[in-house]
């Protein structure tokens, strides 16, 4: 799992580019970055509970199998099992394979390796929305305000926009924007890719929100590290 550090020059560049686009739009773009969106604890523990029953299913497919396992190992020849002995060494594996899936999963990059795509981006767009709820929204005069948020760790971001926005520019009007800040990312520059995405993200703002002649600064410039 890649670990990326912005440089003090980074967030400088980011800032510039916000206060440019600033300079010909009403819209007030608010830059977050988080290490990740979510810890997907839930995720390990869900694993863990489908190891016991992916278990649990190949005892029931092929009984014999275990049985010989079982008494080869913990009766010995010629000594069979109870069967308080075959449950009991059944419910102490099962524990076993919980524990073994369970703490194996707590290691962040094969937990990130195994979350589907899709909780990831369920995750990503949860996380923006509750910081635009929190940093942005109804925040500035005219409901100008936009978020844009990128996730590290699930190499994903988002754009959340308030009302005067959303009202003129449709979703999909993002995507360039957001498939050249994803591109630096994976390159490894996070950097660079938020001052393209901001670039892109102000060319669409200057046309649908332009700046007025009764327009202040109303959110901060500076690029905000989680």
């Amino acid at each position: 799992m890649t670990k990326f550090a912005l440089s003090p020059e980074d967030h400088a560049r980011v800032s510039a580019a916000v206060t440019d686009v600033e300079t010909r739009s009403n819209a007030e773009i608010v830059t977050v970055i988080a290490p990740r969106s979510d810890a997907y604890h839930d995720a390990g523990l869900h694993y863990a509970i489908a190891a016991i029953f992916l278990a649990l299913a190949a005892v029931a497919s092929f009984p014999q199998a275990f049985i010989d396992w079982a008494t080869d190992w913990f009766g010995g020849w010629g000594h069979a099992l109870s069967v308080r002995e075959y449950l009991s060494l059944l419910f102490a594996g099962a524990i076993l394979i919980f524990l073994i899936v369970r703490y194996a999963l707590a290691w962040m990059p094969l937990r990130m390796r195994l979350i589907p795509r899709a909780t990831k981006a369920r995750r990503v767009r949860r996380a923006a929305i509750h910081v635009f709820r929190t940093a942005v929204e109804a925040r500035t005069h005219g409901r100008t305000g936009i978020l844009l948020y990128l996730s590290l760790t699930e190499h994903r971001a988002e754009i959340v926009a308030d009302a005067a926005i959303t009202k003129v520019v449709q979703p999909e009007a993002w995507g360039d924007a957001m498939a050249a800040l994803i591109h630096h990312v994976r390159q490894g520059a996070p950097g660079d890719g938020m001052v393209e995405a901001i670039r892109q993200i102000g060319a669409i703002l200057a046309t649908h929100v332009p700046k007025s002649a009764d327009d202040r600064d109303e959110l901060p410039d500076r690029l905000i590290e989680l």
